[in-house]
């Protein structure tokens, strides 16, 4: 809401925004420096309140109905898996590290299972089964400065998920959950454990 406000389309009446002024916006947007993912994300979120606006007769048509990319091109940069080689010199690395070897383990569990941070923080002691060795993954730990730590559910529908952990993982995994007795207990939001 403050980037709109802080722009010139946040200032008009819902029923004189045009597809032009839209248009304009996504350039705006991207001449201030955000991404192409970030003005898409926004642009679709105008397009839903701009739907809302329909449904209760304020305007007839959407100005937000365009592809972005028909306006600005996407210029996102595929992101790129380590090849086998990095990933080893990655962990040779922080094995041997005297700052950083205390990741090692994390680092290990989540390259060898493709989890998310926050689907990793949230895992406890009820998501792991070291006997079938499996994880499963049905929610996130999140932080907002304002609020603090919450649960939410994975990202899409097919985040809610069941991995198996090779031996590597499995290890690793049983060292983080020996060394995080050490921690203080944190209940969020009805989990524990962590």
């Amino acid at each position: 809401l403050d980037i709109l406000k802080a722009d010139p389309l946040g200032a008009k009446r819902i029923d004189t925004v045009k597809v032009s002024d839209a248009k304009a916006w996504v350039v705006r947007m991207k001449d201030k420096g955000y991404s192409f993912k970030t003005v898409n994300n926004y642009k679709r979120s105008l397009k839903a309140v701009f739907y809302s606006a329909i449904q209760d007769d304020f305007i007839r048509k959407n100005p937000f109905d365009f592809q972005v990319a028909d306006v600005i091109s996407d210029d996102t940069t595929p992101k790129q898996p380590l090849t086998q080689e990095q990933e080893t010199a990655m962990l040779g690395f922080l094995k041997e590290d005297k700052v950083y070897q205390k990741y090692y383990d994390e680092i290990v569990i989540l390259l060898g299972t493709g989890l998310r941070i926050s689907e990793f923080c949230g895992l406890t002691e009820h998501d792991i089964n070291f006997e079938t060795r499996t994880i499963n993954i049905n929610h996130q730990l999140l932080k907002d400065s304002g609020i603090g730590y919450y649960i939410e559910p994975p990202k899409t529908d097919s985040g809610n998920r069941q991995l198996y952990m090779n031996d590597e993982v499995h290890d690793a995994l049983k060292r983080v959950v020996k060394n995080r007795r050490k921690a203080e207990p944190l209940v969020v939001d009805g989990y524990r454990n962590f």
